[in-house]
């Protein structure tokens, strides 16, 4: 259990980085010594859980990461003390393992004697198998105010006879005299006896954690439901360990602390960190943060502790009292309670960072180093500014005409008008054949390649020329020439609206959603109902086939009758194109005023979620249906394609699930700045060590970069956000 905010340790513990997360007394933090002490207690068919809030998801992700144990994690939507946290991961246990004994730890203890502790909770399990809740008591080492005290029946396992509060000095040396045990706050109870008390004596616990728990996806992190909100905010002290008649207490003769002031750390022995140097001077404790030296001279029994923002010194026979300046700082200087978030920057700063960029330097390095003066756009620029050559692809020329039309929309002053003009007249030259299809390749050197019509080029062709229309560009033939693409397709459609590319080893969705994005397109464009019939077919086409009905997921390949593709093909789900389907999904949806559409959109990006990686942040290559994840390699373009998805589905969200959808968008957001250089280029592929691979940044790119400060403009002036309700690329 990781709640607690260890007030008594500020300033080094704050609420965004709480004392578990610390090392306090060593080199790993106490969560992590707290995992690696009960890991072994889950060999052999048992589960490591870990409950925690919400706002400490990557420090459990990659503090267990550090210390490569696997562990199941509940994230709580709002802390509501230990009942509720305990009652979660009960019912969880319920529903995954049946008759399971849960082991209950605070994160932020410190047990140094590991074999001890496991033995104790090895013995408690026995009990607990057998209906009784028992909680570990620790033989006093002193008399002391800072803990709880248990009066047991009599000695070694026992019935409780009462929970005492945290008394004062004098009476915490009678609880000792009279055999009291402190009480350490460590429960072994089975699941099932657990939630059953709850429910006769907090049934209002047991309700919202029974509620909370969410479906099974397979994901090793999962949040709660805001069912849990509803619990009450109350320990399990108070709700149900002073009411049970089912307490029993094992008594316990191994070193524990819970570590939870100064004085403690300084018991400890292990708590000094940093730059420090004393002189005539001992029972310091003294941490300092990096780059900032301690000195200290001729004094005794003091916590110096140094962090950028703040310094405290105190006496340790006082440590108890940091809480109260802590009280006061909530009242008088409320900055100094966490830690500066200016790392933590909103949608709207992130939006007008991003926009800059666009503006800046990605457009103008594009429309000179990235087209030639014949209006042939590269494939790729290297990242000292040098165009490599290479063979020349359709897609990429109608890609790149649609970023510079979409750019003299959105008010770019550059040259964008130029650009698309000279990049049509070239594609129109040398890509498109005579029968008005396209060639799929060029040489470098402009020569044919490859004669073939992919359907997916054809797609960006006819997207292309849509924006090139939406532009004004002056070409008279625009719509001519797609209508001639869009029919030739349409003829060779199968019965269930499908089209299949030459000679395909198997069929794929990837080049329908291209369609369906350039004939949403031109229906915007044309008052030819042909283009909205067009994509009525892919919308059913999708909804029918592509679209699991039970998962919600969207299938990548399928077989000649269009079922899924038998193996590893057809188990394929990429998180980007679930996110890309959900977009263009929700505006159809909108467009035509069907909820079914809207639904299955959120239902494919509540599945692409799966692909966001816990550590990166960054959404994954690949998953397989199941949700479990197949590559953890993250590209650029599902990034952009999880940011319009967010966007789009917040303008058409009900009031309560906005808020979720934009906070979604700007986590999508700060992934994608995460590839982009300052040179206004970007790295395409990230390893699963956060690291990218050395490579040319390819133009093809840009197209997603583009789409997705389309939308995330659209959105801002749709919604009015602040901050980005007046953003354009002018």
């Amino acid at each position: 259990m990781c709640g607690g905010s260890g007030t008594r340790l500020w300033p080094a513990s704050r609420p965004s980085r709480p004392k578990q997360f610390i090392p306090l007394a060593g080199n790993r933090s106490l969560f992590q010594e707290t995992v690696l002490r009960v890991a072994p207690l889950a060999v052999g068919g048992g589960e490591l859980v870990v409950v925690a809030g919400e706002t400490h998801r990557v420090w459990i992700v990659e503090q267990l990461a550090e210390i490569g144990v696997k562990a199941h994690v509940l994230l709580e939507p709002q802390a509501r003390d230990s009942a509720a946290a305990m009652a979660a991961a009960a019912a969880w246990t319920v529903a995954r393992h049946g008759q399971g004994v849960n082991v209950f730890v605070a994160s932020d203890h410190h047990i140094p004697d590991l074999e001890a502790f496991r033995d104790a909770a090895l013995s408690a399990a026995a009990t607990a198998s057998d209906g009784r809740i028992v909680t570990l008591g620790v033989k006093p080492r002193e008399a002391s105010s800072a803990y709880g005290y248990i009066r047991p029946a009599g000695p070694g396992l026992s019935a409780v006879e009462a929970f005492i509060e945290k008394p004062d000095a004098a009476n915490a040396a009678k609880h000792v005299a009279a055999g009291y045990l402190w009480n350490s706050g460590n429960f072994v109870v089975s699941a099932d006896t657990l939630m059953s008390e709850l429910r006769a004596h907090a049934p209002a616990v047991a309700a919202a954690a029974e509620a909370a728990i969410p479906v099974d996806t397979g994901r090793t992190v999962e949040s709660l439901t805001d069912e849990f909100c509803k619990a009450p905010k109350i320990s399990i002290d108070y709700a149900l360990m002073e009411k049970t008649q089912l307490a029993s207490v094992l008594e316990v003769d191994f070193a524990w602390s819970d570590l939870g002031a100064w004085d403690a750390i300084a018991a400890s022995g292990e708590g000094d960190t940093g730059l420090h140097i004393l002189e005539d001077s001992e029972g310091c404790v003294l941490r300092s943060c990096e780059g900032v030296m301690i000195a200290a001279i001729g004094v005794r029994n003091l916590a110096i502790v140094a962090e950028p923002d703040a310094i405290l010194v105190c006496d340790l026979s006082r440590a108890q009292d940091v809480k109260k300046v802590v009280d006061r700082l909530k009242v008088s200087l409320p900055q100094f309670v966490d830690f500066p978030k200016a790392d933590e920057v909103g949608l709207a700063a992130e939006a007008r960072c991003f926009t800059d960029w666009m503006r800046l330097k990605a457009l103008p390095l594009w429309a000179t180093i990235g087209q030639s003066e014949d209006g042939a756009f590269a494939e790729l620029i290297a990242m000292d500014g040098r165009t490599v050559p290479t063979t020349r692809r359709a897609r990429v020329q109608a890609r790149q005409i649609y970023v510079y039309a979409q750019a003299g929309r959105l008010g770019w002053t550059g040259p964008w008008r130029r650009t698309v003009e000279t990049g049509a007249a070239e594609l129109f030259r040398n890509y498109i054949r005579a029968d008005g299809l396209s060639r799929t390749l060029l040489s470098a050197g402009g020569a044919p390649v490859d004669e073939t019509a992919m359907v997916y080029d054809l797609a960006f062709i006819m997207f292309a020329l849509a924006m090139a229309h939406a532009a004004g560009l002056e070409e008279p033939s625009l719509e001519g020439r797609a209508v001639m693409i869009r029919d030739h397709l349409m003829g060779q459609m199968a019965p269930n609206g499908a089209v299949t590319e030459a000679a395909p080893p198997l069929h794929q969705s990837n080049c329908h959603m291209h369609l369906f994005e350039a004939a949403l397109a031109w229906e915007a464009e044309s008052d030819d109902p042909a283009w909205a019939a067009f994509s009525d077919r892919l919308a059913a086409l999708a909804m029918s086939t592509f679209i699991d009905g039970e998962g919600g997921f969207l299938r990548e390949f399928f077989g000649p009758d269009w079922m899924p593709a038998p193996g590893e093909d057809g188990r394929l789900v990429e998180p980007g194109h679930q996110f890309e389907w959900a977009w263009l999904l929700a505006r159809y949806g909108r467009l035509r005023g069907e909820e079914s559409a809207v639904e299955a959109a959120r239902r494919l990006f509540a599945f692409g979620l799966r692909g966001i990686s816990e550590t990166s942040g960054a959404a994954v290559d690949a998953l397989n249906e199941d949700g479990a994840v197949r590559s953890k390699r993250a590209r650029l373009w599902p990034q952009t394609e999880w940011l319009k998805a967010s966007l789009i589905l917040a303008e058409v969200a009900h009031d309560g699930d906005r808020l979720f959808y934009l906070d979604q968008a700007a986590a999508a957001l700060r992934a994608l700045r995460d590839y982009l250089t300052p040179e206004g280029l970007w790295h395409d592929k990230r390893l699963p060590d956060r690291s990218f691979i050395d490579e040319p940044a390819p133009a093809s790119s840009l197209y997603h970069i583009m789409a997705a400060c389309g939308q995330l403009i659209d959105t801002g002036h749709a919604l009015g956000i602040e901050g980005i309700n007046e953003l354009r690329l002018g």
